[in-house]
């Protein structure tokens, strides 16, 4: 029998569409197999862990069928102690069912670091290390000096502190810098747009100070304090504008894009909410 004949024979006919059909009903199958594999379609918003004790986040993380896993501890103000700081992924972020939400811890105890030696550094050296060693910069004190913009004291509760002095974690260090023996001044950073943690290096990096910032009316949750931008500062920006070292610059945000493009938006300081308070953790 030639090939030609035993193509067109129905015996091979009908082996090749056994063969399609079984090749469809596998395909088939698989697809079905990894639909309710991967449980495609089916998600759920994440809850907020965020400020929840372990029983809570127990109770809650049964109740949304996901699982949880804490990974790490930080201390912080924000939430009170033994509870949830941080989660990833954030809250309303969505999600197959049984996912695993990676959580931190609040700790009980402040971690102490050691305090590293600023002094006769310049200043950007010395925010870069006060950073590194998970202490927050305060403010920026500026004196008559033969150096410019190099650390003369550094400070914590107003007071000197010493190198390798054991301190909290994330307390606040003030910083006494030379200004020169002339009366230097530093141009105005355009601050408009940032939000609150780029404006501030901006605004220390032009060796000024963060007076307050104030939340308008737009600001209701944690989340929106992450978001918000700057839409007025006080001095305002403008090409020729400067201001002598270590003065302060004054921020009003929102979450509010069109005030962006409202030249002519007016806020008092008697009429906004009370200067940087965090909305999602009143006072």
């Amino acid at each position: 029998m030639s090939l030609k004949s035993f193509i067109f024979s129905k015996l091979f006919l009908k082996n090749l569409a056994l063969a399609v059909v079984m090749l469809v009903g596998f395909l088939m199958l698989l697809l079905i197999w990894l639909n309710f594999y991967t449980r495609h379609g089916q998600s759920r918003r994440v809850p907020n862990f965020i400020g929840l004790t372990l029983e809570q986040t127990e109770r809650t993380a049964r109740k949304s069928k996901m699982r949880y896993q804490i990974s790490d501890s930080v201390y912080t103000t924000l939430v009170p102690k033994g509870c949830i700081a941080e989660q990833n992924p954030k809250p309303g972020f969505r999600v197959k069912k049984g996912r695993s939400i990676i959580l931190t811890i609040n700790a009980f105890n402040p971690e102490m670091v050691a305090m590293p030696n600023l002094v006769n550094l310049p200043k950007r050296q010395a925010l870069a290390l006060i950073e590194g060693a998970g202490l927050e910069i305060g403010t920026l004190r500026y004196i008559p000096d033969i150096s410019i913009d190099v650390v003369i004291n550094q400070l914590y509760n107003g007071r000197d502190i010493a190198e390798g002095d054991s301190i909290q974690k994330g307390s606040i260090i003030d910083l006494v810098l030379g200004k020169g023996l002339s009366n230097q001044r530093t141009a105005v950073p355009d601050l408009i747009g940032l939000n609150l943690e780029p404006a501030v290096n901006k605004i220390l990096g032009a060796s000024l100070n963060l007076g307050t910032f104030i939340y308008d009316n737009t600001i209701v949750n944690r989340e929106d304090t992450v978001n918000a931008f700057v839409f007025k500062q006080n001095p305002e920006f403008k090409a020729d504008a400067s201001l002598q070292l270590g003065s302060s610059i004054y921020l009003w945000l929102t979450v509010d894009s069109a005030k962006l493009r409202n030249d002519s938006t007016s806020v008092s300081l008697d009429t906004v909410s009370i200067a940087g308070q965090d909305p999602g953790n009143p006072k």
